[in-house]
């Protein structure tokens, strides 16, 4: 991309009028969600673990990342985000460094999120803040418009609550971040909580019993962005698991039918 895809990316995060952020995991998935309407597209940690044949959390490195996210960059012509889990280490300048890299490759923003990978635990609170706070500095220094995104991730780790989780993204809010975000709360009723405890845009995650509320249940929670984290990649693998069980243990190949046309595919790609 040779323009600055930040000021478009931050347009898009409109509380009550939220844009779906597709994760992708490679250049073909990229394109064929850019083709099909996405205005934004994703990294997903997990997903991209998948495509080295790793486990998610904590098992793919900042290098690998960037390298990632920097193919997805030159092959679209939309704003990418990059999925940095815990910005690839404690600490806060660490973090920093993370971010500066990010605008390097091109990407229009990054999340991190509070968790001490590769454990589901998360930072103690202060230290959470501050590699936000670092982040956020370093955002400011960039010398172009970049996302920077604060998860508070204990609540889906069932690691703390959900008063906690809101504690520290109106922390994050107040170290600098742009946005928010809490993946899986309790129930689909806390987003309109989440939403009213921060002034700052609120990405949710539309996965397990969310994947069951459509875009309008997001806005009129005040969602601002909607992401799908791993979800559409595991979707491909629990095709590849239905098809190759059916195949490997009955001998019948009828899975394979649902497939979609090549010619169909080659036209979304050459878009």
């Amino acid at each position: 991309m040779t323009h600055d895809p930040g000021p478009a990316f931050r347009a898009l995060h409109v509380p009550g009028d939220p844009f779906i952020l597709a994760n992708a995991w490679d250049i073909g998935s990229a394109k064929m969600l850019a083709a099909l309407g996405a205005p934004a597209i994703a990294t997903s940690s997990a997903a991209h673990a998948f495509t080295l044949g790793r486990p998610d959390m904590g098992h793919v490195t900042r290098d690998e990342a960037l390298s990632h996210a920097s193919d997805l960059v030159s092959a679209l012509s939309v704003p990418v985000s990059g999925d940095f889990e815990n910005g690839f280490g404690e600490a806060p300048e660490t973090c920093a460094e993370t971010v500066r890299l990010a605008c390097e490759v091109g990407l229009a923003g990054v999340s991190i999120e509070d968790t001490a990978l590769p454990a589901d635990t998360p930072y103690p609170a202060d230290i959470a803040v501050e590699r936000i706070r670092a982040a956020a500095s370093a955002c400011r220094a960039l010398p172009r418009d970049f996302v920077l995104v604060a998860r508070a991730d204990g609540v889906m780790n069932g690691q703390y609550d959900l008063a906690e989780a809101i504690r520290r993204i109106q922390a994050y809010e107040a170290a600098g971040a742009d946005c928010v975000y809490i993946p899986m709360p309790p129930n689909f009723n806390d987003l309109a909580t989440i939403c009213a405890a921060t002034a700052l845009p609120v990405n949710a995650l539309a996965a397990g019993p969310f994947a069951n509320h459509d875009r309008t249940a997001f806005a009129k929670a005040g969602v601002a962005r909607i992401s799908i984290g791993s979800a559409l990649a595991r979707v491909t693998h629990r095709a590849i698991f239905d098809a190759a069980s059916q195949m490997y243990e009955d001998g019948i190949f009828t899975s394979l039918t649902h497939s979609i046309s090549g010619t169909k595919v080659d036209k979304l790609l050459n878009k």
